[in-house]
């Protein structure tokens, strides 16, 4: 006989992976069914996505390096002028 524990752990897990399957399965639902109430016609054409994620990436890297000279700027400062 499994001990009650063991029984314990195995309805938690079986009610758990069951709550899991219901809500992943609704959330699909949900999705499959907002997917035809949008125009699936572009007004325009799209850009090349790689040619704007490549952009993207590099505005991001420009962004990201302003950002960290900005804030360690006071800290340069303050190292350079004791001779580091």
């Amino acid at each position: 006989m499994i001990s009650l524990i063991a029984q314990e752990r195995l309805l938690g897990f079986a009610l758990g992976g069951a709550f899991v399957g219901v809500t992943v399965l609704e959330q699909r639902r949900a999705i499959r069914r907002s997917i035809p109430a949008q125009n699936l016609a572009p007004a325009s054409p799209e850009p090349n996505p790689l040619l704007s994620r490549k952009k993207l990436d590099v505005d991001m890297v420009n962004l990201w390096n302003k950002a960290v000279d900005r804030s360690l700027a006071p800290l340069i400062a303050a190292l350079s002028s004791r001779g580091w």
